[in-house]
């Protein structure tokens, strides 16, 4: 009978139960020719996972077999990944070594690597053509399998059409256009794409509000995972600015309370609150109705009430604009709800102005400029920022968070400012209305007594 042995003291496969047992497996009946086969390869996985190069070199040219399985199907390049040893899993790779074999649990050296986070052993892998087969959510029971899980198959990218490079696409599912954000397994590093796809996905589940793109499901349980949410075919408020220049002031108040409602129902989320992290008007979509949603939460936050956050390590731009962070988030520091506010005043700003917040400025540099307390000029006439939403404007990218107001604060401003334009327009209107009035009873009274031959009151003077 073939005889395979588990090591003991090894990481264990990404995929195995935490209760295995690690004790030492032999078989019985084997023949001397067996036991020697098991005793080198044996030595092989002990070899790969202290690093001996000498040793392990020595091994293969005695004809070791490099693809040795262990009694867990386990193999010394899996060993080698889990214990981030690069250069152990190059020699084994040159000398034949299957570089997506799975073990019982049907993990691959890949994944093992990422859930160990060796992320130079993940960029050798995939430089030999690995490929992440078993999706980082997988769960080993039926029961496990979430309710919002998507089957794939039911997604349809026939004529899709790419909404953000290599992100968002268009799919039709059970006949209804869809949004779908896939994410991509060629390329896992060190920012824990994994975690951070979860992460968005645990979110996207505790949101429902007008004002807030719709989650309608996942696909988890396989490769590549995917996001799906509703489809808004109008686009982005970044595109329709860019197409229609600056907003007058009643539909520039109309969007920012549409975002501002939207970034109020996030803040006041319970028990921990949903930093968005990431407010730019690309991630602002717009609906079939013209009214506005909050979109996009793959850098987002949940925080816990009069808490703050703080980034592992300094933002980087890779995956984000940043034209629209907040001074705190860019020195690094704890940051809460209000770098969403500064974000919001810079679109206000924009919509009025017709242009990205100081749009002469290389992307890098604007960050700098908000550190040094600078701020983008107000170029558009005075009478666009009137009734109090320049003041605003200025409260909310305050150099200091703690007296930047809330979106609840907000709100209530810009309902008070919306008001005032339509009474003032209504005034506009009304005068004007009552010379029309004036002018089609003079000739409709012109008219009648040009018919008569005369005005009557003419005759009686």
């Amino acid at each position: 009978m073939d005889l395979k042995t588990r090591l003991p003291l090894l990481r264990q496969s990404s995929l195995a139960p935490e209760t295995r047992n690690d004790s030492v497996v032999t078989g019985e009946d084997g023949s001397d020719e067996e036991d020697g086969t098991i005793i080198s390869g044996v030595q092989l996985m002990y070899l790969a996972n202290e690093g001996d190069l000498d040793g392990i070199t020595e091994l293969l040219d005695s004809g070791t077999d490099v693809n040795f399985k262990d009694i867990d199907d386990r193999t010394p390049l899996h060993v080698a990944a889990c214990q981030g040893k690069s250069d152990v899993v190059e020699l084994l790779l040159k000398r034949g070594a299957q570089v997506d074999p799975k073990d019982r649990w049907g993990s691959t050296p890949l994944a093992d690597a990422i859930h160990y986070q060796n992320h130079d052993v993940i960029k050798l892998l995939e430089k030999h053509g690995a490929k992440l087969h078993v999706a980082p959510m997988h769960v080993k029971t039926a029961r496990e399998v979430p309710e919002y899980e998507i089957d794939p198959k039911e997604l349809d990218f026939t004529n899709s059409i790419e909404l953000t490079k290599g992100t968002f696409r268009i799919a039709s599912w059970r006949g209804t256009q869809v949004a779908v954000k896939t994410f991509r397994e060629e390329v896992i590093t060190g920012d824990d794409k994994v975690k951070a796809f979860s992460d968005e996905l645990a979110l996207l589940q505790k949101i429902r509000h007008p004002n807030v793109v719709q989650f309608l499901g996942a696909v988890t349980q396989s490769s590549p995972m995917m996001i799906v949410t509703e489809y808004l075919p109008k686009g982005d408020l970044c595109a329709y600015m860019k197409r229609k220049g600056p907003q007058k002031p009643r539909r520039a108040i109309r969007f920012a309370m549409d975002i501002a409602r939207g970034l109020n129902y996030l803040h006041e989320n319970k028990p921990e609150a949903i930093i968005h992290s990431d407010l730019e008007p690309a991630n602002i979509l717009r609906d079939d109705s013209g009214h506005l949603k909050v979109a996009d939460f793959g850098v987002s936050k949940l925080l816990k009430v009069t808490s703050r956050v703080k980034e592992d390590r300094p933002v980087t731009w890779q995956n984000t604009s940043c034209r629209y962070v907040a001074p705190e988030v860019f020195r690094n520091e704890e940051y809460d709800t209000k770098v969403d506010v500064f974000s919001f005043a810079l679109i206000l700003q924009e919509m009025i102005e017709g242009c990205p917040p100081f749009s002469g400025k290389p992307e890098t540099e604007v960050p700098k400029a908000y550190a040094a307390k600078d701020r983008p000029p107000f170029r558009a006439p005075a009478k666009y920022y009137a009734h109090g939403l320049r003041e605003l404007i200025e409260e909310c990218w305050n150099e200091k968070p703690d007296n930047r107001p809330t979106f609840k604060q907000i709100i209530v401003r810009l309902e008070s400012i919306d008001i005032t334009l339509r009474h003032k327009k209504r005034w506009k209107v009304r005068p004007l209305r009552f010379f029309q009035n004036l002018e089609a009873i003079w000739k409709k009274d012109y008219s009648s007594s040009s018919s008569r031959g005369g005005s009557s009151r003419a005759t009686s003077i």
